[in-house]
């Protein structure tokens, strides 16, 4: 009787089994991040901390869209500085991650990259509808019910984005409203008569309150006296570009990263973190959160870098050195338009590489970010790949590159690494797990 009663009762619900995000590979984490540099490339307007800042929020949502998939990780909302409360999936339901990715990546790339060329954003809609099919699994009901979860964590990031005091900053990369100072030791507008880039990129909201409360670094106080520490330090810029080695060359080559030809400096870095993730065959969720830490790092230096360059209005190596030492003067790499100090590409390297190194410790790799090149010509020199034991030797050879261009001084790099380690350390300490 007791038993005929108990199987008369109803069986509780079962909550299904969900497949966690370490159960894929990270085929999705890899195609979207390929176009997503694609599209920095190819968008009007994507410089170098403009390309950063869409590099933050892609990254951002790629761990969002599938840390409810990763057990024993958080969410960085309430973290990060005003990002409230997320979505979150429906209790017993199960989800798909890598479909819930595919739709947050597809939906904030064509927000952050709304000028891009049709072209271009068409490559979205194809991406996604591709890893749609691919990862749609039997039950329509779960597909379905992923991808819209995926769209309204984007949806609740890119809302959150517009806030930040960068948003659309493509479309006002040289204000007409800033003036230059003029004061000695001020930087002067390039040669290619463009005007500063992006000067009030210092005042965006950062990802992290500890990087906004960082506190601007002092450069060497101006003296063109021969004898002085700063004379020195253009003095030494010259000396090396008027005798660099074709290895220098190279060097200064791969990691120049211009805007005009590349992926940017920030997009280098998000290339590393791609081949970092295809080396140590990381999973889903590990290349999600590889993306977002490396993503927040290239945009809180650029912001943090930008402060520092505009705050002080350090000039540059061809300004100082053309008034002090050599009038008819040409550095290898042409300077860009923005103050020098402190370097941006040792800044943003050197976050990444702390936050690299806190995920996958040292290792290995080699970057073949630029491999298949057209020779620079001009500068005699081609692009080969180049292998490298640590994240922090790639940081140093970025730095070590704007030196041997010709258009950053020792301090600009020494400082910006520093800078920029506590930067990714910042990150690295967020309550991640």
């Amino acid at each position: 009787m007791l038993v005929l009663l108990s199987s008369c009762q109803p069986e509780p619900e079962v909550a299904p089994a969900i497949a966690p995000a370490s159960s894929y590979d990270a085929a999705v984490a890899i195609k979207w991040s390929a176009l997503t540099l694609q599209l920095v490339r190819q968008s009007p307007g994507f410089t170098p901390p403009v390309a950063a800042r869409a590099l933050g929020y892609a990254g951002l949502t790629f761990y969002e869209s599938v840390v409810a998939g990763m057990p024993g990780r958080r969410s960085l909302a309430g973290q990060l500085q005003q990002l409230g409360r997320l979505p979150q999936p429906e209790t017993g339901r199960a989800y798909r991650w890598p479909l819930c990715a595919n739709a947050a990546q597809a939906l904030i790339l064509k927000n952050l990259f709304a000028n891009a060329p049709a072209a271009s954003r068409a490559r979205i809609d194809s991406l996604e509808g591709a890893l749609a099919h691919e990862y749609a699994g039997p039950d329509a009901a779960t597909a379905d019910r992923s991808a819209t979860y995926g769209r309204a964590v984007a949806e609740a990031i890119f809302a959150w984005s517009k806030t930040d005091g960068g948003h659309e900053g493509y479309l006002r990369n040289f204000p007409t409203s800033y003036v230059p100072t003029t004061a000695p030791g001020d930087w002067q507008p390039t040669e290619n008569g463009l005007r500063p880039m992006q000067p009030y990129w210092g005042s965006n909201r950062t990802f992290l309150a500890l990087d906004a409360a960082m506190p601007m670094p002092l450069p060497l106080p101006y003296s063109p006296s021969p004898t002085s520490q700063y004379y020195a330090q253009y003095l030494e810029v010259y000396a090396k570009n008027i005798s660099l080695t074709q290895e220098e060359k190279e060097i200064a080559v791969w990691w120049a990263d211009d805007p005009s030809d590349t992926f940017t400096p920030p997009g280098h870095s998000y290339n590393l973190a791609r081949i970092v993730i295809t080396t140590t065959h990381a999973d889903l969720g590990k290349a999600a959160e590889t993306f977002a830490r490396t993503g927040i790092a290239v945009a809180d230096a650029f912001i943090i870098c930008w402060k520092c360059k505009y705050t002080f209005n350090n000039e540059r190596p061809y300004t100082f050195v053309r008034r002090f030492i050599d009038p008819s003067w040409v550095p290898f790499w042409p300077a860009p338009p923005f103050p020098g100090y402190s370097s941006g590409h040792a800044t943003q390297s050197a976050a990444t590489a702390v936050v690299l190194e806190g995920l996958y410790g040292n290792l290995t790799f080699t970057d073949d970010s630029h491999v298949g090149r057209r020779r620079d010509v001009a500068r005699a020199t081609d692009f080969k790949a180049r292998t490298y034991h640590s994240f922090w030797e790639t940081a140093e050879e970025s730095a070590l590159s704007r030196f041997l261009g010709g258009i950053h001084s020792r301090q600009d790099n020494e400082v910006g690494l520093r800078e920029g380690r506590k930067i990714g350390q910042h990150i690295n300490s967020l309550q991640w797990k």
